[in-house]
């Protein structure tokens, strides 16, 4: 209440009752609660997750992209050339921690289905080939790495995160994408689709 010295100012709402409460922090949470719907939607049509099986545009019953470039050992690599051969297109680099657990799987699980004809094919995401060299020596891969400079083979299989694996069947039909690591029980529930 004014004193009645104190001269009155209209803008002075500090005592006026019934005033209307600010609409700002209305408009924030319905910006905020807007946001994270869409961000939501968006995680849930990509299937974010540790060892989330998705579907893009590109997967089940299409053809997978061509993959093609030099390897990190510096020989030519072709997708092509795995026909009749069912695939694994691993997006990786040495900065990702669980490829750290997903290259020994890989390395036992090439092994085990070597009289399939399996076929892994690492893509080098976002990181230099020397650091992926040394991972790839140091974990024993002995599968191609191809590299990609230029983002193309990321952006053709709209690869999201690391790692992120493609499961290929003998016709070159993609079946299967996994974002995050492949363990064990992902790996034959995936590899079953494309024996």
């Amino acid at each position: 209440m004014l004193h009645p010295s104190e001269p009155h100012d209209r803008n002075d709402h500090r005592e006026v009752a019934g005033a209307r409460p600010s609409r700002r922090p209305i408009l924030l949470g319905v910006a905020i609660a807007a946001l994270l719907t869409v961000a939501i939607v968006v995680a849930v049509d990509l299937g974010f997750g540790r060892g989330t099986t998705v579907t893009l545009g590109i997967a089940r019953g299409n053809p997978a992209p061509d993959v093609s470039g030099m390897t990190l050992d510096g020989a030519p690599f072709r997708l092509a050339d795995a026909l009749g051969h069912p695939v694994i297109v691993n997006f990786w680099g040495p900065s990702c921690i669980p490829c750290r657990s997903e290259f020994p799987l890989f390395k036992t699980k090439a092994a085990e289905h070597a009289a399939d004809g399996l076929e892994i094919v690492g893509v080098l995401m976002d990181d230099p080939a020397d650091p992926a060299r040394a991972f790839a020596r140091e974990f024993g891969a002995t599968w191609p790495t191809v590299l990609d400079p230029d983002g193309k083979l990321k952006a053709a299989y709209r690869a999201v995160a690391r790692p992120q694996s493609y499961f290929i069947d003998r016709k070159g039909i993609l079946r299967a994408i996994q974002i995050g690591e492949v363990v064990a029980a992902d790996f034959e529930r995936q590899y079953a689709t494309i024996r």
